[in-house]
This record gives C-alpha cells, sequence and structure tokens, in this order.
C-alpha cells in the first residue's frame, strides 16, 4: 500500500470582516493596519485548523493577506499605477449572452489591477514576513508542519499587470523574474514550501494571447518559464509546487489549450511538483497524456480530483477512481491527489459555500484513503 498524500490548490473563504479590509486596503482607503494584521492573524490560525481538522496533508495559509493570487504584488512592488484593460476570456466572447449574464450576477470580481508606469523596486519587505510568522505560529499550534505559501509567477504579473514602461515584454519579465526572487526565497528559507501560480500557461492562452497563433503563444510559455527558472535558481526544486490553471470561473472552456500542449514545457521549470485540473468536464480525461508524455522521475503529479467551481460534494468512491486512473499511469510514489484550483482566487469571491469547501476536503481525504488501499 502507498498513501497518497493529500493537498489543494491554496486559496480558502475569508470571513467578511477580512473580504473587506481588503477591499478597502485594494481602493486605498485608510484603514488602522495594527487591527488588519490582527485579523489577518485570526483568519490564517482558523483556516489551518480547519484544513488539519479535514485530514489534509499539505495545507496553505489560505492566502488570507491577499486581496488576489497575483495583484497583491502591486502592494509591495513600487512602479505600478492606473488601471489595466481587462480581456474576457474568448470561451466567454463565444457566449454573450452567458458572459452578460455572469457580469450582472456580481459573477466577475472588481479588484485594481493597474500597469507598470515606473522602475519596479522592491517598497515592502515586511508582509511577506507577516505571511510566514503567520502561518508557521498557526502551524505551531496545530503541531502541524508540512505546508506552503502561494505567490505569482513572473509570467502571470506580466499578463495582468501589463506593461507600460519597459522597451518589451521580455525586459518587464526579466525584471519581474528578478523582483520575484526576493519573496520566492523568503518563503523557502523559512522552511515552507512555495507554490508559484502559472495561468500564464494556460489561462493566458484563450485570454491575454487569444488573439495569436498556438506555435507563437507556444514560445510565449516557454520564455515565461525560462524566467522563472531564474527566480528559482538559488532554490531547492522540492520545495517548489507549480499550479497550472486554465481559469478559476464556471464557463464553457472550450478554448482551453491541451495539458500535452504545454506540460513538457511546464517540466522544463526547476520545479518539483505540479498542480493540474483533471476533475472538472474540461480536463477530467486528461490523466491519458501521461500514457505518452511520461512523468520525469524527478516530478510528482497532483490532479485535482475535485472541482472547485461546483457545491456538489464529490463521493470518495469518485474521487478514488480519478486517484486510480492517474495510478495506472505514473508510479504512485509520483503521486498525490489535489483540487483544480484555490477555493477563494479573489477576497469575497467564490463559488462554493465555505461549509462545503471544507467538505469537500473531507471527500478529498475519504477518496485518497481509498484509493491508497488498492495501490
Amino acid at each position: 500500500m502507498v498513501k497518497i498524500k493529500t493537498t489543494h490548490v491554496g486559496s480558502l473563504p475569508r470571513s467578511n470582516e477580512l473580504s473587506n479590509l481588503l477591499a478597502s486596503k485594494d481602493n486605498e482607503e485608510l484603514i488602522d493596519i495594527n487591527s488588519f494584521d490582527e485579523v489577518v492573524k485570526k483568519n490564517v490560525s482558523s483556516v489551518v485548523k480547519k484544513q488539519i481538522n479535514t485530514g489534509i496533508d499539505v495545507v496553505s495559509d489560505g492566502e488570507m493577506s491577499k486581496i488576489s493570487y497575483a495583484t497583491y504584488i502591486k502592494d509591495r512592488v513600487e512602479g505600478f499605477s492606473g488601471e489595466s484593460e481587462r480581456r474576457a476570456p474568448k470561451d466567454l466572447d463565444d457566449f454573450p449572452s452567458f458572459k452578460k449574464k455572469l457580469i450582472l450576477s456580481g459573477g466577475t470580481p472588481t479588484y485594481k489591477r493597474p500597469c507598470c508606469t515606473s522602475e519596479l523596486k522592491i517598497k515592502d519587505e515586511a508582509s511577506i514576513s507577516k505571511d510566514i510568522l503567520n502561518f508557521k505560529n498557526a502551524l505551531e499550534e496545530n503541531t502541524h508542519s508540512d505546508g506552503f505559501i502561494n505567490s505569482p509567477s513572473p509570467g502571470v504579473i506580466c499578463n495582468f499587470l501589463p506593461n507600460k514602461f519597459y522597451k518589451n515584454d521580455d525586459e518587464y519579465l526579466e525584471k519581474l523574474s528578478d523582483i520575484m526572487k526576493f519573496e520566492y526565497e523568503k518563503i523557502t528559507e523559512s522552511g515552507l514550501s512555495i507554490q508559484i501560480d502559472c495561468p500564464d500557461l494556460a489561462l493566458s492562452r484563450h485570454m491575454i494571447y487569444k488573439d495569436i497563433s498556438e506555435k507563437d503563444f507556444l514560445k510565449r510559455a516557454n520564455k515565461h518559464v525560462e524566467v522563472l527558472n531564474n527566480s528559482l535558481s538559488n532554490i531547492d526544486p522540492t520545495k517548489v509546487r507549480m499550479h497550472i490553471c486554465w481559469g478559476n470561473y464556471e464557463g464553457p472552456h472550450t478554448h482551453d489549450i491541451g495539458l500535452d500542449k504545454i506540460i513538457e514545457i511546464a517540466f522544463k521549470a526547476n520545479v518539483n511538483k505540479y498542480l493540474i485540473e483533471s476533475a472538472n468536464p474540461r480536463h477530467a480525461h486528461e490523466w491519458e497524456v501521461f500514457e505518452s508524455i511520461k512523468l520525469p522521475k524527478d516530478k510528482i503529479i497532483i490532479p485535482g480530483v475535485i472541482e472547485s467551481t461546483s457545491n456538489f460534494i464529490e463521493h470518495p468512491d469518485v474521487i478514488k477512481h480519478r486517484i486510480l486512473a492517474f495510478s495506472r499511469v505514473v508510479e504512485p510514489n509520483q503521486l498525490m491527489a489535489g483540487t483544480d484550483c484555490g477555493f477563494s482566487t479573489f477576497a469575497g469571491y467564490g463559488n462554493v459555500d465555505e461549509e462545503i469547501v471544507y467538505k469537500k476536503l473531507e471527500a478529498l481525504v475519504a477518496g485518497a484513503k481509498l484509493a491508497s488501499k488498492l495501490i
């Protein structure tokens, strides 16, 4: 028997109090920073305990201190201002009535997404230290040690906080790569693992790069991995996870690029663990990719076996079968079980009810135990 360990992608529902504070902070409203810090600390402690109570093996801080998985960087790095153009995913362009319904329902998050308009410089070194301290204290409170903190890739920052200053995107990417080294190294030097969130390798194909050829997109993806490796050059790959994301929204997803087109590019990264979408109806078949593309011996795959946009609580037997499908194409010691994406990519937004989130995680643990008995 091989124990299939469990984890998830990272973000978890924040309290209403914290979501409101994060929105005020994002809007540059005056808030009491000491009170804010206390609320963040309280929320981290709470979500770590809840995760451990579900039985999840590798837990996160839930991204409690962040308005979103990527744009929080504008508060830690100098050089961003204004507002960038929003581009809808190509699949939503194909279904305008659904797109309109999504907007009218409030399903589209509102948050600041500026451009790079001047030289990038780190302006806030304290926030990541606070994140690490809050998380490590919460882990210690629960006598748990296996945890990770999320951080965005240079590529996703480049895509969603676009360049208006550097001579081209390659120069901007390289600068972001140098800037992000600080946060990446700070996390891993603390003994924690880091998860690099990389929607730029998947979502960006049908959103930011929807008007270019697939060949040109794959060239961009290679460049993004190249600059990421520069950021990770001083870090042990076994401390690094990568999340490949096609967009954490319920929609048609008819323009999602296939995993088979991008996974070998992702394998070039100095990364040990890869979290991919495998539960939702658009990507549930992609365990088959590993029949023809072999997982490198130094890599671990973490397929999503529960959905992050549905309030269905998956039956443990369904989760078991999803894990077993992967166990037939990769070595069991190179396999973990996870979620398709986060449950609160943006503070205050998320399709899944908070109580249901933790029941889904309990089901994930139960399904992994069932699969482990058969592997």
